[in-house]
Order: C-alpha cells, then sequence, then structure tokens
C-alpha cells in the first residue's frame, strides 16, 4: 500500500472535498481523484462516496488504520534523522497544560545556563499532539501527564519507538464549585459521580472514555466540551457549575469558587512523565540530555509535584 495515497486519503476524509484536499496536499484535484482510484484498485474496495464525500464502511475501516500507520512512518523518517542529524541548534520542548511547573522551568534554567548554544521553545498542547510531535521530530522533549495507578506508566498513543521517564506523581481531586453537596467531605468515590455532569477538556483533563474504563461504569455524561489549553479557564466554568472535571490536587489549592475533593476509590495518581526520541547527535544532543536529567531528578522548591 503506497503511503502516499493513504496520505491523500486521509486528506479528503479530513476535509470532506476533493478539491480542498488537492489545494492542501499541493495537487491538482485530478491526482488526487487518480490517488485515490489507486488506492480503490489496490484493495479492491470503493473507500469513498463522492457526492457528498463520506467514507464508505471498507473507507471507515482503513481510516482507523491509516492514522496510526502515517504516523508511525513519520516517526521513522524522523527517527533516522535525529540519528543522522550534524547539527540542530534547537531545543524544542512540548508540555501538555497539566504538566507545567515550575520543576520545568528550573530545568530549563539549568539547560540554557550549562549549554546556551541552541535555541529554546517550549510549545503547550494536548497530550495526543504532543507525543506525535516527539515522535515526527517536531518537538525534542516532551513534558505529559495523565491518569494511572500508583507507580504504573501512562497509557500514551502508540507512536513509535520512544523512551519515556517518570517525573512526579500525586493525587487526582475532583474539581467542585464551592456551593456543590459533596463540597465538604474528605473524600469521594469516583463512581458515585458517574451520574454527575463533566466537563470534557480533552487537551487539558483525561477523557471520559478514559474515566468509564478506570472505573467500569458507562457514565460519566458531559454536559459541555471545552476546546483550550487554559487551565483558569477551566476552572471558571467549574466554578459557574458548569460540569465537574478531575485535576491534579495541586492545581486546586487556592483556586477561586473551585474546590477539591480527594479520589478514594478507584486508588489512582496523576503522573507526569517526560518523553523524548532517543539518539541523536548535534548541537542539541547535549541539551536533550540535560534537560532529561534535571527534569527527572530530585525537585528543587517545587511544592506543585511529589517526586515519582
Amino acid at each position: 500500500m503506497d503511503p502516499h495515497l493513504l496520505r491523500t486519503f486521509v486528506t479528503v476524509v479530513g476535509v470532506g472535498s476533493f478539491s480542498v484536499a488537492a489545494r492542501e496536499l499541493g495537487y491538482t484535484q485530478s491526482a488526487v481523484s487518480q490517488h485515490i482510484a489507486a488506492l480503490e484498485h489496490d484493495l479492491g474496495a470503493t473507500l469513498l462516496l463522492r457526492r457528498p464525500v463520506a467514507p464508505t464502511e471498507a473507507g471507515t475501516r482503513l481510516l482507523e488504520h491509516a492514522g496510526p500507520l502515517l504516523l508511525r512512518l513519520d516517526a521513522a523518517r524522523a527517527d533516522i534523522a535525529r540519528l543522522l542529524s550534524a547539527t540542530t541548534g534547537r531545543l524544542a520542548v512540548g508540555v501538555t497544560p497539566l504538566a507545567m511547573s515550575s520543576r520545568l522551568s528550573g530545568a530549563l534554567a539549568d539547560v540554557r545556563r550549562e549549554q546556551p548554544g541552541p535555541a529554546v521553545s517550549v510549545r503547550v498542547v494536548g497530550q495526543s499532539a504532543v507525543v506525535q510531535g516527539v515522535a515526527t521530530g517536531e518537538l525534542d522533549l516532551a513534558l505529559v501527564d495523565g491518569l494511572a495507578a500508583p507507580s504504573d506508566p501512562l497509557h500514551l498513543p502508540e507512536a513509535g519507538p520512544l523512551t519515556t521517564i517518570g517525573v512526579a506523581e500525586e493525587p487526582p481531586a475532583v474539581a467542585l464549585p464551592v456551593g456543590h453537596p459533596l463540597a465538604g467531605r474528605d473524600g469521594v468515590r469516583l463512581a458515585d459521580l458517574g451520574d454527575a455532569r463533566w466537563i470534557d477538556a480533552p487537551d487539558i483533563t483525561v477523557g471520559q472514555d478514559r474515566l468509564r474504563t478506570v472505573c467500569g461504569y458507562d457514565g460519566f455524561p458531559v454536559s459541555l466540551r471545552y476546546e483550550g489549553t487554559d487551565v483558569r479557564g477551566l476552572l471558571t466554568l467549574v466554578a459557574a457549575g458548569h460540569g465537574l472535571a478531575l485535576l491534579p490536587a495541586s492545581v486546586l489549592e487556592g483556586a477561586c469558587d473551585v474546590v477539591g475533593v480527594a479520589v478514594t476509590v478507584p486508588r489512582m495518581v496523576h503522573r507526569i512523565e517526560a518523553v523524548h526520541g532517543g539518539a541523536r547527535a548535534g548541537v542539541g544532543a547535549g541539551a536533550v540530555a540535560l534537560l532529561a536529567d534535571r527534569l527527572t531528578g530530585p525537585a528543587r522548591g517545587d511544592a506543585d509535584v511529589v517526586r515519582a
């Protein structure tokens, strides 16, 4: 299966148009049509309905495989590039919103003082985007967070051969408005909140599917979807009663009009891990290694995380 044809197929489905996909990919519309026809001939199946443009049953099934396949190809290319690169002159760091802490800022200060050569950038994005960024070489290192059983690694998206290192763990808590009936409790079973209204903030908090898996309960209805990485914005929505959110306990300390109630069952932690692509050469190699070392070493005055 030609990956170029597969990438064209994914783009057409994503934008819902042959002409728009052609502009996005830099092809003519007839070339895009030829790509789709060649892919359908190769697989012996019709993949797209033409009016309106939508995947068939076979196309939907292929789409489930296409994303991971293309990501692994991009990751392989980036991995070889890291191995052969002579110089990079940069240190691109990705971080999920709840992984941003004084530990990262302190580690970056050490790197810039001891290895001032590379240009440093920090980008705050969601979990899947940050892992994909490391896999494809867009990012050199990332801090990613999520929920896990105590001392267990995070369940990260499959994105090729990446190195992960535990950085910190702390208890999670349910964020509630101050007037909520459960706001005064010392702890709560997560399953007891399965019928409550929740805010879906996929770039910040764990998704509803993960909550259902952890609790074994098909609940946690979404009352509002929040698309963004601003944690304070999410807390404002919680305070106004739009729904609950599951966050690290430290994030809720001192929050205005929001209280945190500890999760007693199931036993889990909010975990932060450092993710990088392994072997690389050039100016930025030492900076990446030093940053990983500082991130996973003993915390210095970092009250917002607990050492893993």
